[in-house]
């Protein structure tokens, strides 16, 4: 008598991983920004190496870098249209 076929292992789901490098909205340069969470003085800062553009903003335990980037982003189109 043959064996059963046993029943193949699911696929293991690939977990996305969130950026931590951006790309400079003022110099346009990939991969340039880089962010610096210090969850001791809760602060967030995101840095541009090659044209040195900062934004510092508060962040709290769940902060993520993309967060603060998308803060920024948003400050900038505030800033942009003018609102204050």
């Amino acid at each position: 008598m043959g064996k059963r076929k046993s029943k193949a292992p699911p696929p293991t789901k690939e977990i996305k991983k969130v950026p931590t490098t951006f790309d400079c909205p003022f110099c346009n340069h990939e991969s340039s920004i880089t962010c610096r969470l210090d969850r001791v003085a809760d602060v967030g800062e995101v840095s541009c190496r090659i044209c040195g553009e900062k934004f510092q903003t508060t962040i709290d335990n769940l902060s993520e870098p993309v967060d603060v980037y998308s803060e920024w982003i948003d400050e900038c189109e505030r800033v942009n249209k003018g609102d204050d």
